[in-house]
């Protein structure tokens, strides 16, 4: 037996709060985490829009979709798992690079882009900017890691003088003071200089610390 694979056409799923336009001014691209899915995710950015019109976020989704439990009830949405795992990084980093190249270009040039990664999001977000044609303003890593299989050049080209912004929950059930130093050292090692910012909250969203990673 023999493994194959076949190039294929499919339909993927975003959503966007706000009108985009040449008097937009920022844009907000949000991945979401593992098991979620992007309707519900994008609802905890609802108040950026409502705050500045001329703010729009945009939250794809992954593209596999699964039940939460046995065979029925909640789905949710994974960016990816180990199995077949280049196929499914090469096919959701197409998939923003060409959601990313609809959106900006009903925008200015001068529009600026911040990139958020939740979670699993975190890994999707790092593998997608480091083949994207465009450069972020803002690079928020929240409640997840830089992915550590790029090769360091390629990760460097990236992150030197970039604003990143690395978020976390001080009750986090997967990221402890140990895990979190590693990661900033990684970080570090690839030329970061990253902000930590942390809340008192577990592994979710935290609606004070978006807003003043907007407002900076």
């Amino acid at each position: 037996m023999t493994e194959h694979h076949l190039t294929v056409a499919r339909t993927a799923r975003y959503y966007q709060l706000g009108e985009l336009s040449a008097s937009t001014r920022r844009v907000w691209f949000v991945c979401h985490g593992y098991g979620q899915l992007a309707a519900y995710f994008s609802r905890h950015f609802g108040f950026l829009n409502d705050a500045d019109p001329r703010t729009v976020v945009i939250t794809p989704e992954g593209l596999s979709r699964f039940y939460l439990s046995g065979n029925g009830g909640r789905v949710g949405a994974s960016w990816m798992t180990r199995d077949d795992r280049q196929h499914e990084i090469h096919d959701h980093v197409n998939f923003l690079n060409q959601l990313a190249e609809k959106v900006l270009v009903e925008c200015l040039p001068d529009v600026e882009v911040t990139v958020l990664g939740f979670s699993q999001g975190t890994a999707t977000v790092g593998r997608w900017l480091t083949q994207a044609w465009f450069r972020p303003a803002h690079l928020i890593l929240w409640a997840g890691g830089f992915p550590e299989d790029l090769a360091p050049e390629i990760a460097r080209e990236l992150l030197e003088g970039l604003r990143l912004s690395v978020v976390v929950g001080t009750e986090d059930e997967y990221i402890d003071a140990g895990k979190l130093e590693a990661q900033l050292q990684q970080l570090r090692q690839l030329g970061a200089m990253p902000t930590v910012t942390t809340f008192a909250g577990k592994h979710e969203l935290n609606r004070a610390v978006l807003a003043q990673l907007a407002a900076q």
